[in-house]
């Protein structure tokens, strides 16, 4: 008969701990939170001090109800929720449920879950942290005031379904303001010129790039400009003007927080941001390896590069052990001013269990993610690269070209990881060592036409790395809050960037005219410190919300008064209506994206948009139809796997056919 009810909030991390434990301890789920604000109504009491008004959750009845059986004749109820500011909030609301009361040592927490740590933490009980709570309190609050009070007009003056958000709607903003920019951008005409040189002495060929005339810089507009220059070229000689030797060094990057390892899953291995945090969320929680059940990395939700002491220990005895005295340099990294350093960075659990080790016991996604994350680890704690580098100038009929090249001398931390964006720049080879004064041989000038572009448009990963650059949301608001703009259809994703829509420029403009400060990037970030002031405790959680909601509250009540109905346009299809002959717009329902006819209601045409593949089926030669399951994953099916097919075929799949494979069984 167990003694002691330990809640944590995921039945996979229950079931972890449950292993380390003994029979005195029930480890039990709450499966997040128990207890919210109502969605029914606003929740927070404006006139009594912004009191909120908690509910027990009604899908959550059930585990209440288990929770206080569990908890009957126990001699003590540990709270183990998450180690951060929702964890907290979480463990107090149980703590109200249960009847546990507050002043006593009911909390434990762990950075990661091994049966060390976990062990360890038990021995190390605390109590409830309010400044962690009040601070989870003022963002529920101030979030809620913001999404119930805003979202309504949206209803009201735009269309039904639409939602604003505190990080919501900057982020929609910055994703507009990046389409708009595009949108306006006028491409201006510039032209390279490059030489192809031949070292007589080595036989060694060096491609240098035109940067001077007369000793100036020289920006090449037009191809008259550039015929110019090259009829000056064409008879010149090439003349070694100066050669640089030196030598250069890149460290290495800090471990993972959340929004780099998003960032770098994102780049490295095409995982969305919701992806990352799922797959992070189950080696966290407890992976079953040589037949025991423990957590493989630390908790996934942090803004800090920290490691412990024991964590860079045990780096160095891998280094100096795998590589050696030379690829060690034990970096300590500073986390940013305004980040939490509550936990320490994502690094493995267990920094014993290289990737190898654990591959054949993860899915393909959790050992691409693990690996990550354990070479990222070790790399940081590993000597710079070191690398030759090379510069040569060559004079030209008063035109100076340069040419530059990089050798790795010693590969330090690049032996283990490089990052998504250096890949590129690795491929860059050393040139010849030429002398100054001496002649290269002209082989040919090869002039290539250009345009300026515009700023590229967000992707997930650059959009975290915007926010969190600019102070913009923390962590573990990241992934929800981009989810929410494509669900509310403000964005769409394709090709891994996002666009903005229609409706979102329309909810946007709104906004900026109407509560700019909602969708004001300085405001929003200011916020962000303020909820941090309440967690140190320099803050009385309420005072920001009574700073906050007076002008809030008046210009809402403008707003509702003044604002005209906001038509939104719907763009406009290829496709013509075969009832009526007007041409079909894209319209949104419970199912995404389809055709209707405008001429609703006197026409009520509407279909589904079909995206067809420009590959046959690979069983009988049909059209390949893409669709989307109901978890909004594509999948591929032939156009004959249905009933009134005229011929039957079966073919569906969630791998995109390839072209090749149809063309190579022909040719068979």
């Amino acid at each position: 008969m167990a003694d002691y009810l330990l809640i944590v909030e995921s039945p996979a991390k229950a079931n972890t701990i449950k292993k380390f434990l003994g029979s005195k301890y029930k480890v039990v789920a709450s499966m997040g939170h128990v207890r919210d604000l109502p969605k029914s109504q606003l929740g927070v009491d404006v006139d009594n001090d912004f009191e909120p008004k908690y509910i027990n959750m009604r899908d959550k009845s059930k585990i209440i109800k288990q929770l206080k059986l569990d908890a009957k004749g126990m001699k003590k109820i540990i709270l183990a929720t998450d180690p951060d500011r929702e964890g907290e909030a979480i463990a107090w609301h149980l703590a109200y449920i249960l009847g546990v009361d507050t002043n006593t040592k009911c909390r434990v927490t762990f950075n990661e879950i091994t049966k060390e740590a976990v062990t360890k933490a038990i021995k190390e009980p605390r109590t409830l942290d309010m400044t962690l709570i009040d601070a989870q309190q003022a963002r529920r609050v101030l979030d809620r005031i913001v999404g119930y009070k805003i979202s309504p007009l949206l209803w009201k003056k735009v269309q039904k379904g639409l939602s604003a958000g505190r990080v919501q709607s900057v982020a929609t903003r910055m994703i507009v303001e990046r389409e708009e920019e595009i949108e306006k951008f006028n491409p201006e005409e510039y032209w390279s010129l490059l030489a192809k040189l031949l070292d007589t002495k080595s036989k060694k060929k060096i491609d240098a790039k035109l940067i001077q005339y007369n000793g100036k810089k020289i920006q090449i507009n037009t191809k008259n400009d550039v015929d110019n220059a090259i009829s000056q070229l064409n008879n010149s000689k090439y003349i070694v003007s100066d050669v640089k030797l030196g030598t250069r060094k890149r460290h290495p990057v800090p471990p993972f927080t959340t929004s780099t390892l998003q960032q770098e899953a994102s780049r490295k291995l095409g995982f969305t941001l919701k992806k990352t945090m799922a797959v992070a969320q189950q080696l966290y929680e407890g992976i079953k390896v040589n037949g025991k059940v423990s957590g493989l990395i630390t908790y996934m939700r942090t803004d800090s590069v920290r490691l412990s002491e024991e964590a860079r220990g045990m780096a160095k005895d891998i280094i100096l052990t795998k590589y050696g005295k030379e690829y060690y340099s034990g970096t300590y990294y500073k986390t940013k001013a305004n980040s939490q350093d509550g936990h320490e960075a994502i690094r493995p659990a267990h920094p014993e269990l290289e990737p190898s080790d654990v591959k054949d016991d993860l899915t393909k996604e959790q050992y691409k993610l693990y690996n990550l994350i354990y070479t990222r680890f070790l790399a940081s704690q590993m000597s710079s690269a070191i690398f030759d580098t090379i510069t040569i100038d060559v004079d030209a009929n008063k035109y100076l070209f340069r040419a530059t090249g990089s050798n790795i001398k010693f590969p330090g931390f690049m032996i283990v990881y490089i990052e998504n964006k250096d890949e590129e720049e690795e491929k860059e080879k050393m040139l010849p060592i030429v002398e100054k004064g001496q002649e290269l041989k002209l082989d040919k000038l090869e002039h290539e036409q250009h345009f300026t572009e515009p700023p590229p448009r967000y992707t997930e990963a650059s959009l975290v790395k915007a926010l969190e650059e600019k102070g913009i949301g923390r962590p573990s608001t990241y992934a929800p809050t981009i989810n929410t703009i494509l669900d509310r259809r403000y964005a769409e994703k394709s090709e891994k960037k996002l666009y903005a829509t229609e409706l979102g420029k329309i909810v946007t403009t709104l906004l900026v005219n109407n509560f700019s400060n909602i969708v004001d990037v300085e405001f929003t970030a200011q916020m962000e410190n303020e909820l941090d002031e309440v967690e140190e405790g320099k803050i009385e959680w309420k005072k920001v919300i009574r700073d906050f909601y007076p002008p809030f509250s008046k210009k809402l009540e403008i707003v509702e008064k003044e604002l005209e109905h906001v038509e939104l346009k719907h763009e406009e299809s290829d496709v013509e209506c075969e009832l009526c002959g007007r041409t079909m717009v894209y319209k949104y329902g419970r199912f995404g994206k389809f055709l209707a006819c405008p001429g609703f209601p006197e026409c009520k045409n509407a279909k589904p948009i079909i995206e067809k593949l420009d590959i046959p089926c690979p069983k009988c030669g049909g059209a390949i139809l893409v669709k989307k399951s109901k978890k909004k994953r594509k999948y591929y099916i032939c156009e004959n796997n249905n009933d009134n097919a005229q011929v039957k075929c079966d073919y569906i799949s969630f791998n995109k056919p390839k072209k090749e494979k149809k063309e190579d069984a022909r040719e068979e």
